[in-house]
């Protein structure tokens, strides 16, 4: 019962009307979860486990399900994010051209440890996974549009001051 008090205060005007033209493009149910999740946290910011829960119950999935995306993909976000997000790819094209170090000058210069964001929410450093641009490794996604390549402490600098 409290899974459906929650799906019914998410899935309320605008959003329901959102998300019930995204289940009418596919097959199933389950094949449209990726983008209601983006539905989701444009409507909240984030992806929290209520509303995953939510998704989950409007769905007809089980919640382990929803959980298990939100928790692989690095673009939903489980905690109100930063205003400045500093992404940077830890794989192996990344790692072996310096992305260890890159992090450890983000980690310096502005005073966050990866995986964190600083006590006011402006800035946080998380180390992700393939951002899919092997050729600029080492590199990095910038919030959630912006993709920086060959990075360097100079770059990094530059991008910081740009903040």
């Amino acid at each position: 019962m409290s899974n459906e008090i929650k799906t019914n205060d998410l899935f309320t005007g605008e959003v329901k009307k959102k998300a019930d033209a995204l289940l009418a493009k596919y097959e199933t149910k389950r094949a449209s979860l990726l983008e209601i999740l983006h539905l989701v946290q444009e409507q909240q910011g984030y992806v929290s486990v209520a509303a995953e829960e939510a998704v989950a119950n409007y769905l007809g999935i089980a919640p382990i399900d929803v959980h298990e995306v939100v928790t692989f993909y690095t673009l939903y976000y489980r905690a109100p994010k930063a205003k400045t997000r500093f992404n940077v790819c830890r794989t192996l094209s990344c790692a072996l051209l310096g992305a260890r170090d890159i992090v450890g000058h983000l980690e310096q210069k502005l005073g966050v440890k990866s995986g964190a964001k600083d006590p006011a929410g402006q800035c946080s450093i998380q180390e992700v996974e393939c951002l899919g641009a092997c050729e600029l490794a080492p590199m990095l996604q910038l919030n959630d549009d912006e993709f920086v390549g060959h990075l360097t402490k100079e770059k990094i600098d530059e991008l910081i001051k740009k903040q």
